[in-house]
């Protein structure tokens, strides 16, 4: 929900899922995501993606200010509620990228979130997620880096919340330039074999398109 419950009903009767959250609700806003700020804004303008027995959810943030909620990626169990793993769209201490931004940022940047929809390759168990812009919007000199993991496709083992690869469209960004819409599964001929792909399109008019597995883009991608 928009004001960060997650909500189990049993589908045939309409009432609360039985030993789902507390009485069939999971409060999203915890204490890890809320990163001090109790008044911060945490919940979903979109829905949660199934993968087997995981509900796996981004978040809506604020656009400002620069300290807020953070906007990690992540999935519960579904008969339980209970959170089985998260991932950190602001890396911490340790974690693949945390050199991207100044030194503890993750204890007040918010935002880098999926606020759009999530894609899942089922059968491979890969979950797609873009990502949105740092926060907050139009300023940036507090969050010196590309910052990643803002702007990005992501590729994550649904099981785990494991990284297996990303691409970042906007370094810094600043613009708001967040990648807003599902990523779509497809399947093209290209150098006359047929390919699994993803393809994810940008507010900057660009549509990206990437091997599935791998991450490698298709065709050439300039960067400037």
């Amino acid at each position: 929900t928009r004001d960060g419950f997650l909500i189990a009903l049993d589908a045939r009767t309409g009432k609360p899922a039985a030993g789902f959250g507390q009485d069939g609700v999971v409060d999203m806003k915890t204490p890890e995501v809320l990163q001090g700020y109790p008044n911060a804004n945490v919940g979903m303008t979109s829905p949660p993606i199934v993968y087997k027995n995981l509900v796996i959810t981004g978040s809506a943030t604020q656009e400002a200010p620069a300290k807020g909620a953070a906007g990690d990626v992540r999935a519960w169990d579904m008969h339980t509620g209970k959170l089985v793993w998260t991932f950190h769209t602001v890396p911490r201490p340790g974690e693949f990228g945390y050199e991207t931004w100044p030194p503890d940022a993750w204890k007040t940047v918010g935002g880098a979130n999926a606020w759009g929809e999530l894609t899942v390759d089922a059968p491979r168990g890969i979950v797609y997620v873009p990502t949105g812009s740092p926060k907050y919007n139009f300023y940036g000199a507090n969050r010196l880096g590309a910052n990643l993991f803002g702007d990005c496709l992501l590729a994550l083992d649904a099981r785990t919340g494991k990284r297996l690869w990303h691409y970042q469209m906007v370094y810094h960004d600043i613009w708001d330039y967040d990648n807003a819409t599902a990523p779509k599964l497809l399947t093209v001929r290209h150098d006359g074999r047929m390919v699994d792909v993803v393809a994810q399109a940008g507010k900057t008019g660009f549509l990206y398109v990437f091997d599935r597995v791998t991450g490698q883009p298709l065709w050439p991608i300039e960067e400037r």
